[in-house]
């Protein structure tokens, strides 16, 4: 299983590096060459998305934060570092959750309710990816003015709902984790580590209590879409600049179904070849080009690596200070003991 990330990675980057080469790598630097330094706006810009979707996870942890210990600008970093790993790392997509958690209780708050806001969270993307997405082929088919592809990927959204439904039910009714934290205990013994780092009571009675805050669970569920919403401006600027100007209907299109298609398939690292296919798929449907969908792909490539390292290198000095600190303290121990 540790060798399926690597495996669907280097598989998509052939695919990904197929479609360049069939597209005519000329042709594709010449697109890039001709947008130059403009792309970078795609760099700050996406901070303004990501932003929306971490007021949204600071709603949710609000109530067990009453001294804003976690407070925006640093769960916004945090959500940088979450995003980084997961997009940029061979992580299978949960690697930045956890991450997150980790970084969240060095801020002295509550694992259980950490974890909880952060599982409600991901139950809330996954809603606003089926509404987005939805929007999207709605969008997609007005734009086309053709309904057969459309309504078919429309049928099997709906025919897959039922899976985060279910989901949703399992963690409001059915206390997941304690049954993880036995069986923990079961396979691995009473004492252990894993059994006590689930803490599956607690993390299920935070959960249930999540799920009371009805207004809280609808405004982080609104923050998210309208980051949904406003990340597609991404997609809608970078055409632009590379000479492909497309209506904003179709921008929302083009990033919600792509964005749906990277997510399914989860398990490829940075989505390489996948992201590439859905453009190329997803824009010839909208009128764009080959060449500008691979394009395009390109430009947001290059804003995942330079917003996303910056955010990795950064979490990289937090740990390494604190591990630093931590020996510092251990090496002065037994001088201390022995004054």
């Amino acid at each position: 299983m540790k060798a399926l990330p690597y495996l669907a990675g280097l598989l998509g980057l052939a695919v990904m590096t197929a479609l360049v080469l069939h597209q005519g790598v000329g042709g594709i630097a010449a697109l890039l060459g001709n947008a130059g330094w403009a792309l970078l706006l795609l760099v700050p810009f996406h901070a303004l998305p990501l932003l929306l979707d971490t007021a949204g996870w600071r709603t949710l942890l609000a109530p067990r934060d009453p001294q804003r210990r976690a407070n925006l600008p640093f769960l916004f970093w945090v959500a940088t570092v979450r995003e980084a790993v997961s997009r940029l790392l061979p992580a299978v997509g949960v690697g930045g959750e956890i991450v997150g958690i980790r970084l969240v209780k060095l801020r002295g708050l509550d694992g259980a309710a950490t974890a909880a806001s952060v599982i409600v969270e991901v139950l809330l993307t996954v809603i606003n990816q089926y509404i987005f997405s939805a929007l999207g082929l709605v969008l997609l088919i007005a734009v086309t003015a053709s309904s057969h592809l459309g309504w078919s990927i429309l049928t099997g959204l709906a025919l897959s709902l039922p899976m985060p439904v279910l989901l949703g039910a399992l963690l409001r009714y059915g206390s997941v984790f304690e049954r993880l934290e036995k069986l923990a205990e079961a396979m691995l013994g009473s004492r252990s580590r894993l059994a006590a780092l689930i803490g599956g009571s607690n993390l299920d009675a935070e959960i249930r209590a999540l799920y009371q805050r009805h207004w809280r669970l609808l405004a982080a569920l609104a923050w998210q879409l309208s980051g949904f919403v406003l990340g597609a401006f991404e997609t809608w600027l970078a055409l632009y600049l590379l000479g492909n100007p497309v209506s904003a209907q179709a921008a929302i299109a083009i990033e919600a179904l792509t964005q749906a298609l990277r997510n399914l398939a989860f398990f490829v690292p940075a989505g390489l070849g996948v992201q590439e296919a859905g453009l190329v798929v997803f824009g010839s449907m909208a009128g764009i080009g080959n060449d500008v969908a691979i394009s395009l792909s390109l430009a947001k490539r290059m804003r995942e690596l330079l917003f996303g390292v910056p955010a990795l290198l950064s979490w990289q000095w937090v740990e390494g200070t604190r591990l630093k600190l931590a020996l510092l303290r251990k090496a002065a121990a037994p001088t201390e003991s022995r004054g």
